[in-house]
């Protein structure tokens, strides 16, 4: 993975600026602990939070985002984007691996429901009340592990923003596993390794599914997960990255 385009931006930036250049720059401060509006506007607001995020990491204050100011704001997610570190040749345990370097960046929504540098990345650049991210999460691991190309690494599914499509992929590619599939044993919990896929199903419609996540460990009752676009209370439109443990329930599943 690479950053975006959006991030070819002409540097210095200071007051008098407007444009998405400016509002990427206060998203990043507004992330990294420097609260402001997101207005697109370079004013003294925001002259004061560069000043502020400058003093933080130890750069020069001038209140002009240079491009050491600029690498330092967007440093988690040159890291996140960073090409996968991991020995394993095995597709799930490198979906697992980019996860958790993921998780460990803390990628949070900003600047409204499903918006943000984030969720862009995990959206393919779109924004707003509209786009629930969380199985452009999925997707993006999926890229990440498998950005070496190799047999091993292949994706089974091609990926998807819509967990229904995600569920449809997997049925074509003979890896998805329904609730009843576990509980009748027609599969066993064991079957489903770490770097599976889960998919939580709509109570009214078998053939919905509400919010998807990485499996990253299996247990009898409960299983443990790094999923986007949740929160501590497992909402399905959260406004974070979490690690998380869910139960069973209405719950189905893709095998990778």
């Amino acid at each position: 993975m690479t950053l975006s385009l959006e991030y070819n931006i002409d540097l210095p930036l200071k007051r008098g600026a407007k444009g998405k250049p400016v509002k990427l720059i206060q998203e990043w401060l507004s992330l990294n602990g420097v609260g402001l509006t997101i207005d697109s506007s370079f004013g003294p607001a925001t002259e004061a939070a560069v000043k502020k995020f400058q003093s933080k990491v130890k750069l020069p204050v001038t209140g002009r985002v240079d491009r050491a100011t600029f690498d330092s704001l967007v440093a988690p997610m040159k890291r996140a984007t960073s090409p996968l570190q991991t020995t394993s040749l095995n597709f799930s345990q490198r979906v697992v691996a980019a996860a958790k370097v993921h998780l460990k960046e803390h990628p949070l929504e900003v600047g409204g429901p499903n918006s943000g540098p984030w969720v862009r990345l995990y959206t393919n650049g779109r924004e707003g009340a509209a786009w629930a991210w969380c199985a452009g999460f999925v997707s993006t691991m999926l890229k990440a592990a498998a950005e070496d190309q190799t047999a091993e690494n292949s994706s089974p599914i091609k990926g998807s923003l819509s967990c229904d499509v995600l569920a449809t992929q997997a049925r074509k590619a003979g890896r998805f596993v329904s609730e009843k599939d576990l509980a009748t044993g027609v599969v066993d919990r064991s079957a489903l390794k770490s770097g599976a896929i889960f998919l939580v199903r709509n109570k009214k419609n078998a053939n919905d599914w509400t919010h998807t996540g990485l499996v990253t460990s299996i247990f009898d009752e409960y299983l443990e997960t790094i999923e986007g676009n949740t929160n501590d209370s497992g909402d399905r439109e959260g406004y974070e990255v979490c690690a998380r443990r869910r139960s069973y329930k209405n719950m189905d599943f893709i095998r990778l």
